[in-house]
């Protein structure tokens, strides 16, 4: 059956292309739209803005940290040794199952519901594999591992992000003079910031551009990194012209200022910390489509990206943001519970904490399910009616749901396909 690859081949590799630009554009309007989500909520910037931050960094993350190999099946999630005598299995079924994850993207995006790229894709490639060629051939404890991280990683965040929260409050907010506590404290939350998001960078970006570092080295840089931005941060702050004498919520709008100046750094961070990692949804299944074919139906495990994939992938995440990305972020950054810059900020610098764990620890994540329950975290803090329990039941609805609706439209679109081509 290889010679359907040999004389099929540039079409199902165009078909394939055409397909991944759609998953990257319902990443970009999913997923980015929840990195920005909190800095757009809380005012730190406007929508306008966030694009343009989201653009560059984005662009650069999955330009320059994307990978130049990528695994051919993102997270072993299916075993490849059972398409070793039907390669051309495994194309139909990469090829349904973006256009499954990036339909259902958009579907949720158009709803405003924040879900997982990355379980959209495993949702879909589990399906079109558990029935179009054997349920043996799943990796089910991969799966259960996934669907127990919906529960855990919300949690852990939540939990980061109510301390945070809860110190920024007792430290800066709950004290006579704010803009003296701020001058003093913030330094300390610019410090961590940086040594979060220098080691979620260095973790999660630089890994894939060939750059790599031991655990020391990575924590060693992150600490050199704090250091840098803390001094900084202390400068910056103690320069701006405030008077200490105005009114507790003039004081108050002025230790916001602060913080918003500080989400603008999260923001770019995670950008960037997330265009190196989520691009990998679009193109891995794209990538294993063409190698496949171009090796007349050899499954390697790694697939060497062609030149024009990570463009394809790149462009498509930041036009699906500009497009389509509203919905999400208003969802994140302001249906859920109401954000200043400084809860803002908590929330963010507690999403990018977790992942940070999650990367030492191997857990599968989702940057989703992550921010949302930092965001959560953040709405506790200030007790259960400030936040919004329609809004979340719907999230989590969505989530619930997101694995078996990617998995029966790639189901439906492995057949169509499988009886076109053979």
């Amino acid at each position: 059956m290889v010679d359907v690859l040999v004389t099929n081949g540039p079409m199902l590799i165009m078909i394939a292309a055409a397909f991944g630009f759609l998953m990257a554009w319902g990443i970009g309007a999913n997923d980015v739209a929840n990195a920005m989500g909190t800095s757009v909520g809380s005012n730190a910037i406007t929508i306008k803005q966030a694009i343009i931050i989201a653009m560059i960094f984005e662009f650069a993350g999955a330009f320059l940290a994307g990978g130049e190999v990528t695994s051919t099946i993102r997270k072993g999630i299916i075993d490849a040794s059972y398409f070793t005598d039907v390669p051309e299995l495994l194309v139909y079924g990469m090829i349904a199952s973006l256009l499954a994850a990036g339909i259902w993207l958009v579907v949720a995006s158009a709803l405003g519901w924040p879900v997982s790229t990355t379980h959209s894709i495993i949702g879909a490639i589990v399906g079109f594999a558990a029935v179009g060629v054997s349920a043996d051939s799943v990796e089910w404890g991969k799966v259960g591992g996934i669907v127990g991280s919906w529960v855990v990683t919300p949690a852990i965040s939540g939990f980061i992000a109510y301390i945070i929260f809860q110190s920024v409050q007792k430290l800066i907010f709950n004290t006579d003079d704010p803009l003296t506590s701020a001058k003093r404290y913030v330094p300390f939350y610019m410090a961590l910031a940086g040594f979060v998001m220098s080691l979620v960078t260095i973790t999660k970006g630089l890994s894939h551009v060939g750059i790599n570092f031991s655990t020391v080295e990575a924590y060693a840089l992150a600490i050199v990194v704090a250091a840098v931005v803390g001094l900084a941060g202390k400068i910056a702050i103690s320069r701006l012209k405030m008077s200490d004498k105005a009114d507790l919520k003039t004081q108050y709008g002025n230790v916001e200022k602060v913080f918003a100046i500080l989400m603008v750094v999260t923001a770019c961070c995670m950008a960037f910390a997330h265009g190196s990692n989520d691009v990998a949804n679009a193109i891995g299944p794209l990538a294993a489509v063409v190698s496949v074919v171009e090796s007349g139906g050899v499954i390697g495990a790694k697939a060497v990206l062609a030149w024009w994939i990570l463009p394809l992938g790149a462009v498509g995440i930041v036009l699906g943001l500009a497009i389509f990305g509203q919905r999400v972020m208003q969802t994140i950054g302001k249906n859920i519970t109401h954000l200043t810059p400084s809860r803002g900020f908590a929330a963010e610098l507690a999403a990018a904490s977790t992942v940070v764990i999650a990367s030492g620890t191997g857990l599968p994540i989702s940057t989703t399910q992550t921010l949302v329950g930092a965001v959560l975290g953040v709405g506790m803090a200030r007790g259960i009616a400030a936040i919004n329990i329609g809004v979340v039941r719907n999230i989590v609805v969505s989530w619930v749901i997101t694995l078996p609706a990617g998995a029966a439209l790639s189901i439906l679109f492995f057949f169509i396909i499988k009886s076109i081509f053979s």
